[in-house]
């Protein structure tokens, strides 16, 4: 078995930007040459995560939309109050959604859905440069 751990750097709006990292992804695992086994994608910090959905403009409207109530921006937060960043929002949703995915590789791809790619969440109130770390390993 072969662990190969690589990183990329994605560019963000904030304010629950939702970037297909799919080909990043699959392109780890290409350049591992892991035939089967596990992929992880993994954004450190807490105030994004990583998940997959349909890459499909009116799936991420239904996703801001479903967080927005869960998690509203304006709302009081502790954490503002303690930091005064004013993104205890973000913080909650990325809780909600977590900071990872695992997806399983045979035949050196990615065993996604017909519809399902794997997405980068940055839900700060500011653009950021996010790392994600991109764990193949397998066979």
């Amino acid at each position: 078995m072969r662990v190969v751990t690589s990183e990329e750097r994605v560019e963000t709006r904030g304010h629950t930007d939702i970037l297909d990292i799919t080909p990043r992804v699959q392109a780890a695992v290409s350049k591992a040459g892991i035939a089967d086994g596990l992929a992880v994608a993994f954004v450190p910090g807490s105030t994004a995560s990583i998940t997959t959905i349909e890459d499909e403009p009116g799936l991420h409207a239904d996703l801001r939309a479903a967080l927005e109530r869960l998690a509203p921006e304006g709302a009081a937060y502790q954490h503002d109050r303690r930091w005064g960043d004013g993104n205890g929002y973000a913080h909650v949703r990325a809780a909600v959604l977590g900071p990872s995915v695992a997806v399983p590789i045979q035949g050196g791809r990615l065993m996604l859905g017909t519809w399902q790619q794997i997405v980068l969440v940055d839900f700060d109130n500011r653009p950021r440069t996010r790392r994600v770390v991109i764990q193949v390993i397998g066979e």
